[in-house]
């Protein structure tokens, strides 16, 4: 399937230029009068500076009251305690960010109560879906091109998969990466329970344990242990679960209903979840656009050098994007490109 790309371009209006790319993706194409329209977006942790620009976010709801619908902007909590942990913060980050155009409704509720579980394909059986996700009529997928710690890469099929889940699904697919402590090493410290913002590992008899079902799996135990006692296992896993929980959130909705959008700009090895995501490493590629999660993400990937993110991760970026198209997310891994200009 065919991804169509303005390439970030200064001496271009660009705002100018995305309208073009829409109407010749057919974004917009598939939007019916009245539809509840989801704007799937991350408005970026307070004091991340990397996020979609707002006023890109703002033209995608002009074009889609436009189109007839009913447009409004949405996320899921996040499992881990930050500014978007519940609806509360959630929204008011989301204002101070500049997401203030249509209505931002969180979509898994106000602590994350509000979901429905639906059957999946892959590594995990099951996924609980957002429910302003699983309810709404159709969806843009606005994503930020971007590294991830665990995964390589967010674009996305990670805006899907992670992103329209609530904290249950969250952990789910997170606990598909193991966690191993060498208690050989381990010298009982006490510096992973003290780095762990949920105190999750014990200490007993001087030996640090976690079997908690809490853990995200999130590296910061690993990266505060000095005695390299912790590890993860079967990394790899995530990406197969992004795949999978994707192919259940793609389920609620008709086939095509879903439009993508992703801006492959200020490119860096964390994501827009962290308030310090670190120093831009990819030059701005542009802002893409498909009818197919696959394609997408396939057509970044190939638009960059993203051994860095292979290795920061040490997993294949591409993993993620060959497991969807497996599992029967339409696309291709190998998509064709079309420059707008």
């Amino acid at each position: 399937m065919s991804v169509h790309l303005v390439p970030w371009d200064t001496t271009h209006n660009l705002l100018e230029e995305t309208s073009r790319l829409y109407d010749e993706a057919g974004t917009f194409d598939s939007i019916e009068k009245d539809d509840l329209v989801a704007i799937k977006l991350h408005v970026g942790e307070l004091v991340n500076l990397y996020y979609v620009p707002p006023f890109f976010v703002h033209d995608i709801v002009r074009r889609v009251l436009d189109a007839g619908g009913k447009p409004f902007l949405t996320d899921s909590n996040t499992a881990y305690q930050a500014q978007r942990h519940n609806a509360v913060d959630h929204m008011t980050t989301a204002l101070m960010n500049g997401f203030n155009s249509a209505p931002f409704i969180v979509a898994d509720g106000l602590k994350g109560e509000n979901f429905q579980v639906v059957k999946t394909k892959g590594i995990i059986e099951k996924i609980e879906v957002s429910g302003a996700i699983a309810q709404a009529d159709a969806m843009i997928v606005v994503s930020h091109c971007k590294g991830h710690e665990l995964s390589g890469f967010g674009g996305a099929i990670k805006n899907l998969g992670m992103g329209c889940t609530p904290k249950a699904g969250k952990i789910r697919q997170h606990r598909v990466v193991g966690l191993e402590i060498d208690v050989s090493k381990c010298g009982g410290c006490v510096k992973c329970k003290e780095a762990c913002i949920q105190r999750l590992p014990e200490i007993i008899e001087g030996k640090a344990y976690n079997s908690s079902e809490l853990c995200m799996r999130c590296p910061v135990c690993i990266e505060a242990c000095p005695m390299n006692a912790i590890s993860f296992v079967n990394k790899e896993n995530l990406s197969k679960a992004l795949a999978s929980a994707a192919y259940g959130v793609l389920s609620t909705f008709h086939p095509e209903k879903v439009s993508y959008i992703s801006f492959a700009k200020n490119i860096t090895a964390g994501c827009d979840c962290l308030p310090n995501p670190g120093a831009i490493l990819l030059k701005d590629v542009g802002i893409f656009a498909s009818s197919s999660a696959v394609s997408i993400d396939a057509a970044f990937l190939a638009s960059v050098n993203y051994a860095f993110l292979n290795e920061s991760s040490e997993v294949d970026c591409m993993l993620q994007v060959k497991e969807a198209k497996s599992l029967g997310i339409k696309g291709d891994v190998k998509p064709k490109i079309h420059s707008i200009f």
